[in-house]
């Protein structure tokens, strides 16, 4: 059985390119663009990671981690933050609010965040 991926990536042709490139490795992707809906996500479909953007339309990936790890049925889920914000302060805040990992977008290839995606999996 695949591995499921929720993917939060509000701009369409990274998500879409993100997606492509995952579902080559045979993992299941579940993309959602709107920060409002990933605990929704979350709980219905029970992925074994996720990939999240910071910069998001209704809430950002910082509250959406948050949410993420103070509910008991999704706080176990892996998060990799996936986003061009790559300021010390902005790596820092996202592993102290318990993301597993850190991906600067802009600094990373789509066969690099595969990669990274396989080891915490």
């Amino acid at each position: 059985m695949p591995k499921k991926i929720l993917l939060v990536e509000d701009e369409k042709t990274l998500s879409e390119m993100y997606q492509t490139k995952l579902e080559r490795e045979k993992f299941e992707v579940i993309s959602v663009q709107d920060g409002g809906e990933v605990i929704e996500k979350a709980k219905s479909e029970k992925p074994n990671l996720i990939l999240l953007d910071i910069i998001l339309p209704k809430t950002n990936g910082f509250d959406i981690l948050t949410e993420l790890k103070s509910d008991s049925k999704l706080k176990k889920i892996p998060v990799i933050m996936l986003t061009n914000l790559g300021q010390e302060e902005d790596i820092k805040k996202g592993k102290e609010l318990g993301a597993k990992d850190y991906i600067v977008k802009a600094n990373s290839t789509p066969t690099q965040i595969v990669e990274k995606v396989k080891q915490i999996i």
